[in-house]
């Protein structure tokens, strides 16, 4: 048994400590396995939405089982200014492996609003014609919601609190935590 780990920042308290990360990401890893165990020679490609999603993407394509599995990433910044998103947010960087007919998982840290998958999805994914084109989030806030974002694989589902650890970060700060802690 593992012992209960306080927060590394006095003013966060865990929210999912190691042991139910991992355990729910092999649990999305054995569905997306399952989803396209039947296309196997079609490129399962998951690309994963960096800076905070790292840690997450990486844990989940070890554990994706499928003799064509590709790896690539995609930037977007939502511009968060105390807290609250701007609404408009930018792409940082593209994929660079071509999507056209490959099975496509996007693999995010969090869905909140959800314009930042909406803007990725119509501008940049969807026009480079994928075969098919699924979403993964280690987090949803359903209730932050502005744009429909049609999530295929969920972490977990949070209340409205702010969050970081596991890639998620205030500033940079905390990226590194091993688990998901919110703000008190």
């Amino acid at each position: 048994m593992v012992e209960r780990r306080e927060a590394e920042d006095p003013n966060f308290e865990i929210l999912f400590n190691e042991e139910q990360i991992e355990e729910r990401v092999s649990e999305i890893a054995a569905n997306i396995s399952q989803d396209y165990k039947d296309d196997p020679d079609t490129p399962l490609l998951l690309i994963g939405v960096l800076k905070g999603a790292t840690p997450f993407f990486i844990d989940l394509f070890r554990k994706v089982e499928h003799p064509n599995l590709m790896m690539d990433f995609v930037g977007t910044s939502s511009g968060y200014k105390d807290e609250e998103s701007s609404r408009n947010p930018k792409i940082t960087h593209l994929n660079v492996i071509p999507i056209e007919g490959k099975n496509i998982v996007i693999v995010e840290d969090i869905i909140d609003t959800g314009h930042s998958i909406n803007k990725l999805t119509q501008e940049i994914l969807l026009p480079q014609n994928p075969k098919s084109l699924k979403f993964c989030a280690l987090l949803s806030k359903p209730e932050r919601r502005e744009v429909d974002a049609p999530i295929d694989y969920i972490g977990f589902i949070i209340r409205n609190l702010w969050v970081q650890g596991y890639g998620l970060d205030t500033e940079e700060k905390g990226r590194n935590w091993p688990y998901i802690a919110y703000k008190k």
